[in-house]
């Protein structure tokens, strides 16, 4: 079973030419090389992938193990019986 962080690692290591081996939960996004607009363009493809809308007011993501947990939390949020009736419902007032 393919986990978000074995997804993210992926993505890294094709869009990135990264070594697979460097990217661990602990490795800095800054160390391996990613700026902040790496960074936004890797959101980017995360809310495509995943069916997720990723606020500007996003946690700080300094690690890969940040930005996998943000993505599974955000996931959870966003998919939750929760938000979906809460989206029904803003839909159905006047």
């Amino acid at each position: 079973m393919n986990t978000t962080f074995d997804w993210l690692r992926t993505k890294l290591a094709q869009d990135y030419s990264l070594d697979t081996t460097a990217l661990v939960p602990g490795a800095a996004l800054e160390a391996l090389g990613l700026d902040s607009l790496a960074v936004a363009e890797l959101l980017f493809n995360v809310e495509d992938k995943f069916h997720i809308k990723i606020s500007s007011e996003s946690a700080p993501l300094a690690t890969l193990g940040d930005v996998a947990r943000f993505i599974d939390e955000q996931i959870a949020r966003q998919h939750s019986p929760d938000a979906t009736s809460g989206i029904a419902s803003k839909q159905a007032s006047p």
